[in-house]
């Protein structure tokens, strides 16, 4: 091979592999750009379904027929297996009543005022998950409580829900154990009632108490 057809072909060679980076770069600038995209789209699809009070976050569209792709997308990543709400409905919370990220560093505590546990005409109950939604391992094996597990209600009627690292003296029966780091809780309502339904029913704070 003559000198000029060795430098032609590495000029073609050199050419080609120019070509190769850039479209390369274009692949991945454009996945990159795609999930910028889909992120804000299930952000501003987040925003018009799912409503906040007291930190605990729910949505009455859970399960429907005829919901977007992307409203099922979301679904899936916040409230998977979630129900249509006649007959579950979920709240889900990560702060307390300050905004702050539940953490296993403090003790917090649910209060449930007389007459004031979640409506239902089945069963309700608090579920505890580490950030990543996994059960989280606990001395007394317990990862949720409701009115199926023996709560102890206060001389008012009301009940408090310790929800802790470490056991809070005198309020075992009540304790759901917490993680050490930060963590989740998940509130459902089975075959929930009018005033859950319509909105009217809030779930209280979680108030840091250490």
């Amino acid at each position: 091979m003559s000198p000029e057809q060795s430098n032609s072909a590495h000029g073609r060679f050199a050419r080609v592999l120019r070509l190769g980076a850039d479209i390369i770069l274009g692949v991945i600038a454009g996945c990159v750009l795609a999930l910028i995209v889909t992120n804000l789209l299930l952000y501003a699809e987040g925003k018009s379904v799912f409503t906040t009070v007291n930190g605990w976050t729910t949505t009455m569209k859970a399960g429907k027929p005829g919901n977007s792709l992307l409203l099922r997308a979301l679904m899936a990543d916040e409230l998977p297996a979630a129900n249509v709400a006649e007959e579950s409905v979920y709240w889900i919370t990560a702060k307390d009543s300050t905004g702050h990220k539940l953490n296993g560093r403090h003790d917090y505590v649910l209060h449930f005022p007389a007459g004031g546990l979640p409506p239902n005409d089945a069963f309700w109950s608090l579920t505890m998950t580490d950030a990543k939604k996994v059960l989280v391992a606990n001395s007394i094996d317990r990862n949720s409580v409701g009115d199926r597990s023996g709560l102890v209600k206060n001389a008012d009627g009301s009940i408090d829900i310790p929800i802790q690292n470490t056991a809070p003296a005198g309020q075992q029966a009540n304790w759901l154990p917490g993680p050490t780091g930060n963590f989740i809780l998940w509130l459902r309502a089975y075959q929930p009632g009018k005033t859950v339904l319509d909105g009217q029913y809030q779930v209280p704070p979680v108030v840091e108490v250490r």
